[in-house]
């Protein structure tokens, strides 16, 4: 929300004339001997600075109203909703040792506060892959559902990874976003021979999908060579990643590479105060000629 402002602030010269007038423009009256004069000019002169009071602030309500208090809050309408983005993770059993999942599961908590404007899904895999949830733009959905995800729901002896990136690819069947990725995160090497290495990657590339992979622990954990392919067919890049910083750094380098250039309209919406000091000035007009005739009387 913003401040109230004026639309038109050079009105309130005004007053410097309104001050100027009540100073030098006043009529002149003619002067009658009575007796209690002194009296009387007391009563006069407090009546008459209850009467320029009245007329002080009627005035000034006026030349509020004639300037326009507004209040201006920017309004931006995005033209553009940016990447779409499936997050592959691994769920496997010897994701739980070093408490590995829980670490990567923060760092992409993390990386969906980031992507403010992309739809994201999310694609678990062990035993088995499914898809926890599909491309969507409520990342709340997809942030609350990551934070109840553990190591041991889709089982823990197997790692069904191409399985998972042949799903995850389905997923963009009907997308015409320009930009499709995907971020594959694994510790371990398919053992399910659920669906065949080239077919997970030739869907990935059907779909034009750009799939990022990163490969955790050591070197004797993942197939470097496979990962590598994966990445590399697709246009995206393989990564190892030994420790939690790392794993870090690799999400915010994808982050920066992948970034959505938004464009977008702003418009600044107005909303109008006038009506308030103008109802207050009428108000006082209605009293200032009530108290001018109850004057004029006495």
């Amino acid at each position: 929300m913003g401040n109230i402002v004026f639309e038109y602030p050079f009105v309130f010269l005004i007053l410097l004339l309104f001050i100027v007038c009540e100073k030098f423009c006043k009529a002149k009256k003619q002067q009658l001997i009575m007796p209690n004069l002194p009296m009387l000019k007391k009563v006069a002169q407090k009546q008459s600075f209850l009467v320029q009071g009245v007329k002080a602030l009627m005035f000034l309500l006026l030349i509020i109203a004639l300037a326009s208090p507004i209040k201006e809050d920017e309004v931006v309408v995005q033209n553009d909703k940016g990447y779409e983005i499936s997050l592959l993770l691994d769920a496997s059993g010897s994701m739980e040792q070093y408490d590995k999942f829980e670490i990567v599961k923060g760092i992409v908590l993390d990386f969906l506060k980031k992507r403010e404007h992309d739809k994201l899904g999310l694609t678990i895999f062990a035993d088995f892959a499914y898809v926890a949830i599909p491309l969507t733009y409520d990342k709340k959905s997809v942030s609350e559902l990551l934070k109840m995800i553990d190591v041991g729901i889709a089982g823990k002896q197997r790692t069904a990874l191409y399985e998972a990136l042949f799903m995850s690819s389905k997923l963009f069947k009907d997308s015409h976003a320009k930009h499709k990725i995907a971020i594959l995160l694994t510790d371990g090497v398919d053992n399910t021979g659920t669906v065949p290495l080239d077919v997970a990657i030739k869907t990935a590339k059907k779909y034009g999908i750009k799939v990022y992979v990163i490969g955790v622990g050591g070197d004797r954990d993942v197939d470097k060579n496979v990962l590598s392919e994966i990445a590399k067919e697709t246009g995206g890049k393989f990564y190892m990643a030994g420790t939690a910083e790392r794993i870090q750094e690799i999400y915010d380098e994808i982050d920066q590479l992948e970034k959505s250039e938004i464009k977008a309209n702003k418009f600044i919406k107005k909303h109008y105060y006038y009506q308030y000091p103008l109802g207050g000035a009428i108000l006082l007009v209605f009293l200032y000629i009530l108290m001018r005739r109850r004057r004029n009387a006495v």
